[in-house]
């Protein structure tokens, strides 16, 4: 990795950019529970880890389609989803999410409503992209406790948990099941998003943006432990539509 590649050294070591454990991935993808010959789109996909286990786990010859702006994220995709076995099962394509104008059986979209101008915007979009019948894996910032006016200031457009489902219910979704990240996903996931920069850094004492960079992850830490850790949750929900 060369001195010009600080930006994606961010994600280096995450598994997805979500708090979320193998375990709850997996109960959430079962629940998601795509049907045989499936179309599954992730809006805003990043490198589409999610998607390819949905496309991976879905019986009969499911399609996947990740949707992201990041065209260094999608090459990272492609080349997931040709390890994994699934060219040709599982494209990605350059676009803004909120762009896409399809429909398909499963949509996943996490970590992505600001793309729409936040989560209850969002949910009322993705209600039109979900075929009659069709499910939804949503996933978004949510308030755990109260916030602290540092809290609100640092994270706007956060919905309390009720307010969350109730925007769910107002757009027409069918709440199927609802779960939050806990604190060993946050850490891990605060962790991880670090550690691909303190790696860089680690690799590279001379580089004369490593003041610079040590500030602002120190700076991330601090943030995290005294304004939103155990503040700032992260809510994951499968969302139905009704096929009437």
């Amino acid at each position: 990795m060369s001195e010009d590649d600080i930006g994606q050294s961010r994600y280096a070591a995450m598994r997805w950019n979500t708090p979320l454990s193998e375990e709850h991935a997996a109960l959430l993808l079962a629940r998601l529970d795509p049907p045989a010959g499936a179309t599954i789109v992730d809006l805003g996909c990043g490198w589409g880890e999610l998607l390819v286990r949905a496309v991976a786990a879905a019986p009969g010859g499911a399609s996947g389609t990740g949707v992201d702006s990041d065209e260094s994220l999608l090459e990272r995709g492609r080349a997931l989803a040709a390890g994994r076995g699934l060219e040709g099962m599982v494209e990605f394509v350059s676009a803004r999410a909120e762009e896409w104008d399809g429909v398909a059986d499963r949509l996943l979209c996490v970590g992505a409503s600001h793309a729409w101008g936040g989560s209850a915007v969002a949910l009322e979009a993705l209600y039109r992209r979900a075929k009659p019948g069709g499910r939804l894996l949503f996933g978004d910032g949510c308030w755990e406790q109260p916030p602290t006016a540092a809290a609100a200031r640092l994270f706007d457009e956060v919905l309390s948990l009720e307010a969350f489902v109730a925007a769910a219910s107002a757009a027409g979704w069918r709440v199927l099941s609802l779960t939050t990240a806990d604190q060993r996903e946050w850490d891990d996931f605060e962790s991880t998003w670090r550690a691909g920069r303190e790696e860089w850094l680690l690799a590279r004492p001379g580089s004369s943006q490593a003041a610079q960079q040590h500030r602002a992850l120190d700076d991330r830490l601090a943030e995290y432990l005294s304004v939103y850790r155990g503040v700032l949750g992260f809510c994951y929900l499968i969302l139905a539509r009704p096929a009437r």
